[in-house]
C-alpha cells in the first residue's frame, strides 16, 4: 500500500501510531454536538441555525460545520411547502355533471373521466393529467407537464382518443384549444 501511495512503509507506520491532533479531537467533540442539535431539530436544522446554535460553545465558523456536516453526511430535511393548485374564485364557465355520480360503464369509450394530480420531484413539480375509462377502469390517456394549463388536459384527451379511435360517439363539452 505504501508503494501505491508513494509513501515510505515507516512514514505509513509512524502516521498509524501518531496520536490524534487537537484539530481532530476538537472536531470530533463538535462532531458530536452537530450532531445532537440536528437530533434535537428531528433533522431540520441545516448548518447555519446549527452554526448558530452553536454559538455559545466557542463559536465554531459556518464553513467548519458544513465540512463536518457533509464529510459525515449529515444533511436537512427540505420540507415541501404546499403549493396551492385551485382557484375556485373565477367567472369561467363550469363543465356540468354529466355522469351525476354514476361511475359505472356496461361497454368502452362510453364513459371517461379524468384528473390532475402532481408530484414533487428534485427538479420541482411534475403535473400529470390522466383520462380513465370507467368499462374497466383503464388509464386511455395521460400527458405530463411542467405547468397545470389546459393544454395539458387536452393533450391528455387527445391521446385517450387517439389509442382508442373514440372520437365518434364521444359526448365532448366544447373546448377552446388556444
Amino acid at each position: 500500500m505504501a508503494e501505491v501511495l508513494k509513501v515510505s512503509k515507516s512514514g505509513f507506520y509512524a502516521y498509524l501510531k501518531r496520536p490524534k491532533s487537537n484539530r481532530e479531537i476538537e472536531n470530533n467533540l463538535l462532531l458530536e454536538k452537530i450532531k445532537a442539535v440536528h437530533r434535537s431539530s428531528h433533522g431540520i436544522y441545516g448548518y447555519p441555525r446549527i452554526t448558530s446554535e452553536l454559538k455559545c460553545d466557542g463559536a465554531p465558523s459556518k464553513n467548519r460545520v458544513y465540512r463536518l456536516m457533509r464529510k459525515n453526511g449529515i444533511r436537512s430535511k427540505t420540507v415541501k411547502k404546499y403549493k396551492a393548485t385551485t382557484n375556485s374564485n373565477h367567472n369561467l364557465p363550469v363543465a356540468e355533471n354529466l355522469l351525476n355520480r354514476e361511475f359505472t360503464a356496461d361497454k368502452p369509450n362510453q364513459k371517461w373521466v379524468s384528473d390532475i394530480t402532481y408530484v414533487a420531484t428534485d427538479e420541482g413539480w411534475l403535473y400529470l393529467a390522466g383520462v380513465m375509462d370507467l368499462c374497466g377502469r383503464a388509464i386511455v390517456g395521460f400527458a405530463m407537464a411542467e405547468h397545470m394549463r389546459k393544454s395539458l388536459v387536452i393533450e391528455a384527451l387527445n391521446q385517450a382518443i387517439g389509442r382508442t379511435g373514440a372520437k365518434e360517439g364521444l359526448n365532448l363539452p366544447r373546448i377552446n384549444r388556444h
